[in-house]
């Protein structure tokens, strides 16, 4: 259809890690029971975080919002139990460090009926600013592991337009099979979230890709698409990063998104298969986002399973669940291998973003780094054709502008470099830390430039 002189389906470069998802793809998904204590950092999306609206010992019901969004880029958060809140503080987060939360005791004599109102007119009836406004106040963000706030993708900037819309159902990382279940069991919404982004953002046609390691999710969503002519579900080889936004439009439609440019630019609106079924049920039952679908596995857990978590869930009683992590585990992972990060404390929660928790017998522990050798095999395996070897270089020796000249903020840090380098070279990390230099490199020069502007 558009043609790059190339199979449709697949993108060039990237990895074939092991799969290592039969443990639970074909795990039905399971409501996790509610726990004590619940624990919600007011960050849990890029951007602004959010700004409490309850006070310490005030009675909160199930779904009532508990901190407004800060600014555009910024969602609200909900409690995700009827209960009190017991303290607003700060608590350990996923990166080790404590951030600011909420936490809630659950009252254990609550029926735990979401405290919502369906919505008194239908999506089609409400007006752009409405459904912006309603995505928002949901706390609805991407949950395919980054977090970006789902609004600030239906609405198209000025001066820009969406001609495609399309869901990623790839889940290309390795174990994670959270969205692989919603796919098979959550089709209608699927579809519905689709039908709503393809309204909001005036795109002519669908797509929904799906990696082929997932027959049964393809099957029955070309079912649930069956009769509709602008909705195509489109089978993707399987191959990692599949699901980074810019190889799917890449695989599914052959287009490139250029260097510094969002899909929006190339006339492309994307989002996660988990946040559009979160976007109708919204819409259909007035739920906001107060739970999500989590892979939890590994060799080192009791009982692998597909889990419907409340946000703020602690980890510990998560797995506890799942038969817990056991004795012969070394490490437990937040996400997948290869982009995850292994959890320091079992004392943080579950968030808007957490897509798996791992439990493994075999810690992914740092191997003694040798030179490099010039194999250029991480050139081979980068998706977006960066040098991955220059760039860690570049990155040690604190070289800013160079770092920008090449390109360092176009990476996705999906760690293809870093799984082929058999130097052991920790090409990721080195370019995380890079990408972090150029940006406070920039913000020191826009402040500079904002402060000379006002002196004058």
């Amino acid at each position: 259809m558009f043609g790059l002189g190339r199979p449709r389906g697949t993108f060039r470069h990237g990895v074939h890690p092991p799969e290592n998802k039969r443990a639970t793809d074909s795990k039905p998904i399971e409501r996790m029971p509610f726990v004590a204590e619940y624990v919600l950092p007011l960050s849990q999306h890029i951007g602004a975080p959010a700004r409490p609206v309850v006070s310490v010992g005030q009675r909160v019901g199930r779904g009532q919002p508990i901190a407004a969004p800060a600014g555009f880029v910024s969602t609200a958060l909900h409690a995700p139990v009827t209960g009190t809140v017991a303290a607003i503080e700060l608590r350990t987060v996923a990166s080790g460090k404590e951030a600011p939360a909420i936490v809630i005791k659950t009252d254990p004599f609550s029926s735990q009926v979401v405290e919502v109102d369906a919505p008194a007119r239908p999506e089609p009836s409400l007006s752009a600013s409405e459904v912006i406004r309603a995505i928002q106040h949901a706390g609805i963000v991407g949950m395919g592991g980054a977090a970006f706030p789902s609004h600030v993708k239906l609405q198209v900037p000025a001066g820009k337009k969406a001609r495609f819309a399309m869901l990623n159902g790839c889940e290309c990382e390795p174990y994670l099979t959270c969205d692989h279940r919603v796919m098979v069991e959550r089709p209608d919404a699927i579809v519905a979230g689709l039908r709503i982004l393809l309204r909001r953002t005036g795109a002519e046609r669908g797509y929904i890709g799906i990696e082929r390691n997932k027959p049964d999710a393809i099957a029955v969503l070309q079912r649930a698409c069956a009769g509709e002519p602008d909705l195509e579900v489109v089978p993707l080889a399987v191959k990692y990063p599949q699901g980074a936004e810019k190889m799917l439009i890449d695989a599914v439609l052959q287009i490139e998104v250029p260097s510094g440019k969002l899909p929006i630019d190339v006339e492309v609106a994307t989002l996660n298969v988990g946040t559009a079924a979160a976007i109708a049920d919204l819409f259909s039952t007035g739920q906001p986002l107060i739970e999500r679908v989590v892979t939890v596995t590994g060799d080192a857990i009791g009982r692998p399973a597909n889990v419907l978590v409340p946000i703020g869930t602690p980890l510990r009683d998560l797995l506890a669940f799942c038969g817990g992590v056991q004795p012969h585990a070394r490490q437990v992972v937040l996400g997948g291998p290869m982009m995850g990060t292994a959890c320091k404390s079992l004392d943080i929660s579950v968030t808007k973003g957490t897509s798996g928790i791992l439990a493994l017998s075999r810690a992914v522990e740092p191997v003694a780094e040798e030179p490099c050798i010039k194999c250029g095999r991480c050139l081979d395996a980068c998706p977006y054709f960066l040098n991955p070897s220059l760039l860690g270089l570049l990155s040690r020796n604190d070289l800013v502008d160079d770092l920008a000249q090449a390109h360092v903020l176009d990476c996705c840090e999906c760690a293809s470099c870093s799984f082929v380098c058999p130097s052991h070279i920790p090409l990721v990390q080195l370019i995380r830390i890079g990408k972090a230099t150029v940006r406070q490199h920039q913000a020191a020069l826009a402040a500079k430039a904002l402060a000379a502007k006002a002196a004058t």
